[in-house]
This record gives C-alpha cells, sequence and structure tokens, in this order.
C-alpha cells in the first residue's frame, strides 16, 4: 500500500485566531500565519530573510480545538492544502490562496508540552496495536521492518 501524503506547512501563528461560523453553521478558524525564510552562506552560517505572511483556515471540530489550543506567536505544523480564489482588495479582484489546515500541531522542535492521553469522550473507538506504558509492556505488536531496540529519549526532552 503507498504512503498517503499531503501539502504541509510550518510557521507562527503571527494574527490573533478568530473562531467564526459559516453559512452552514461550521466552525471556522482563521489566523494569519508567518513563515521565516533563509538563505545559506558558503561558510555554512544562514542569513534570515524577510518572513512572508498568509492565511490559515480550518473548520469543523478542528477549528474549535485550534482556537482553544492556538495563541498569537505560537509554532505549529499543519497537514492540508492550498486553496487559490479570487477576492475583492481595494475595489481590485485579486488572485489569491490560503491553507486549509485539516490537521494541525505545535511544532514539537520549539515548543515544550506535556500531553494528555486520556481518550477525548467523542473519539471513535477503533482497536490499535499495543503500546507500551511503564505498567504495559508492547508484546503484542513487533513491526517486522524495525529492530526491537529501544529508542534513546532525544536530547533536551
Amino acid at each position: 500500500m503507498d504512503i498517503h501524503t499531503q501539502q504541509s506547512i510550518s510557521g507562527f501563528i503571527a494574527s490573533t485566531p478568530q473562531l467564526g461560523f459559516n453559512d452552514k453553521g461550521q466552525a471556522r478558524f482563521y489566523a494569519r500565519f508567518g513563515q521565516e525564510h533563509f538563505d545559506r552562506n558558503p561558510d555554512g552560517s544562514f542569513t534570515q530573510l524577510e518572513s512572508t505572511f498568509h492565511d490559515l483556515v480550518m473548520f469543523r471540530a478542528t477549528a474549535e480545538r485550534a482556537h482553544e489550543r492556538f495563541r498569537k506567536g505560537d509554532n505549529f505544523i499543519a497537514e492540508g492544502y492550498v486553496r487559490e480564489y479570487e477576492a475583492t482588495r481595494d475595489g481590485e479582484q485579486v488572485q489569491t490562496e490560503q491553507f486549509v489546515a485539516k490537521k494541525i500541531g505545535h511544532d514539537l522542535a520549539r515548543t515544550r508540552y506535556e500531553v494528555d492521553r486520556t481518550p477525548r469522550h467523542d473519539a471513535v473507538e477503533q482497536d490499535a496495536p499495543a503500546r507500551e506504558t511503564p505498567t504495559r509492556p508492547a508484546s503484542e505488536f513487533q513491526s517486522p521492518d524495525r529492530p526491537s531496540t529501544p529508542t534513546p529519549p532525544a536530547p533536551g526532552l
């Protein structure tokens, strides 16, 4: 089976996130996001270029959860797609685009947080391979492609 891929972006929330509702009553998250850009110099160092800013939207339950969890300045990674559309700016029709995120999370490389693994009440119940926890060893599932050696913790965590 092929690996399912989608477009992804990373950046930082540049405006205060807004939660609204469309004509169908669905929640809609909107924020401007920024992306930093760098040039690699011949000596291996980097020069920071001007950041670019774009529109980020999400819909339904993802929009509501994102509005609860994201603030201006947060670094994130999102999966989704770019949507191009026409808009009126200063009385002129212009072609523009926005990133429609289906999934979003804080950028682990730039954010410290704790994970709450208790199931959400609205989550769909499904069977999944057992994972190792302090009280339950992962003996029921072993990937045939990976060795069974433990992974050392990442530095700084």
